[in-house]
């Protein structure tokens, strides 16, 4: 059972427009495909059937259902649904403003800070296992980047070290942050035709957008759908997305967000892990791209 509030609660309703017993522009086939893909439960089932069943009352049942950590997961995926069908034109960015969308994640962080401290669901134990993970080394020369990008991935690699050295949190966030999206980028740009023609991609017209109008969160999808990252690394990199959207003041501000050094520590592994994935799949691919050389000559 979730520990939303009341003001959580109205709050979140308000984003998803839930008032006439809709959830933004989902039908009731699309709504149930999105929570089986994403977080692979059935909406539809007995456990979230509420008040009249309509598709805002089974959010309702769902929230007083769900564990914390599935209900922050739950509000990000949404978030991050209204993103891309802003993209795609079929929603309207002014019914959804800035300041909202802030309050929101901060509920989201909050629930999975709880579900941490209770330690009672999956996601606790997985964070914990997530941050245990060690890497004696990055690989920077192997994420395949052009020479101007590596080096300046390598100076923040020693930038993000020194901030974590004096406990400056918040730049940390940052330069995670931001080193992610490049490294990610770099990605996009060895495998420009697996990244454009994914399903995730970001489209407009049926056409995959120029990688420079990709946002993080593209990069991190479609990354996961390609087989890049992990699951694991996938949902602890949308956090750190969120993290970094308050870098500006104002946004911070009003979401009362204060990064400490728990939250500099993930962001660092969320980097870590992120390039230690990458690497392997290009020595995958190299390994697979040796064993087909042979046959390809023998022929």
């Amino acid at each position: 059972m979730s520990t939303l509030k009341t003001n959580d609660k109205q709050l979140l309703e308000k984003l998803f427009q839930m008032g006439s017993g809709y959830v933004l522009n989902f039908s009731d086939r699309t709504i149930d495909e999105f929570f089986r893909d994403n977080l692979h439960i059935e909406f539809y089932s007995q456990e979230y059937n509420y008040g009249s069943g309509s598709k805002a009352n089974r959010m309702r049942g769902f929230w007083t259902a769900a564990p914390d950590s599935l209900v922050a997961e739950s509000i990000r995926e949404l978030v991050d649904y209204i993103d891309n069908q802003i993209l795609l034109g079929y929603l309207e960015e002014k019914d959804f403003p800035k300041r909202l969308i802030n309050r929101v994640i901060t509920i989201a962080n909050t629930l999975d800070g709880k579900a941490a401290v209770q330690g009672t669901d999956a996601s606790s134990s997985t964070e914990e296992e997530f941050i245990k993970r060690e890497f004696e080394s990055l690989a920077i020369d192997k994420l395949g980047l052009d020479g101007p990008t590596q080096e300046v991935i390598c100076e923040r690699i020693e930038e993000i070290k020194k901030c974590l050295s004096i406990n400056a949190p918040l730049s940390v966030v940052f330069l995670c942050g931001s080193t992610l999206e490049g490294i990610l980028l770099g990605a996009a740009s060895n495998y420009p035709k697996k990244f454009n023609q994914a399903i995730s991609a970001p489209k407009k017209d049926g056409k995959a957008l120029p990688f420079h109008d990709w946002k993080l969160m593209n990069l991190i999808d479609v990354s996961r759908e390609l087989g890049i990252l992990g699951e694991d690394v996938k949902k602890h990199s949308h956090a750190l997305r969120d993290f970094r959207n308050y870098i500006h003041p104002f946004e911070q501000i009003t979401s009362s967000f204060s990064p400490h050094a728990h939250t500099a520590k993930i962001s660092w592994q969320i980097l870590q892990a992120a390039i230690f994935e990458i690497t392997e799949y290009q020595k995958k691919l190299t390994i697979c791209m040796y064993r087909v050389t042979p046959e390809i000559t023998n022929n």
